[in-house]
């Protein structure tokens, strides 16, 4: 089991930056991709970046450019830096881990989710 805290959430004004931060417990961090979705008021959630084990990296179109994930293995920690943020990013962010086992079942972890306002 894993459990996943977020921190860094909060107001911002437009071209404004933020970093959140997810830490997770238990063992075997290093294993699994790493991601960061986000889910806006009547709206699915959707992925914003996600970082394998490998270190291989994929973003949202909406934040190429602007937004970079990391992940720092030996802290169970990964980031989500935002730079540049506008008003459409205003969202709550949930930190995901998941990885497939030999048998190709997914499982699929979350945090409690943080606010992030882009407000003036």
């Amino acid at each position: 089991q894993v459990q996943l805290v977020e921190s860094g959430g909060g107001l911002v004004q437009p071209g404004g930056s933020l970093r959140l931060s997810c830490t997770a417990s238990g063992s075997g961090f290093s294993i699994y991709t790493m991601g960061w979705y986000r889910q806006a008021p009547g709206k699915q959630r959707e992925l914003v970046a996600a970082i394998t084990s490998g270190g291989s990296t994929n973003y949202a179109d909406s934040v190429k450019g602007r937004f970079t994930i990391s992940r720092d293995n030996a802290k169970n920690t990964v980031y989500l830096q935002m730079n540049s943020l506008k008003p459409e990013d205003t969202a709550v962010y949930y930190c995901n881990s998941n990885y497939v086992n030999s048998r190709d079942i997914r499982y699929d972890y979350w945090g409690q989710g943080t606010q992030v306002t882009v407000s003036s």
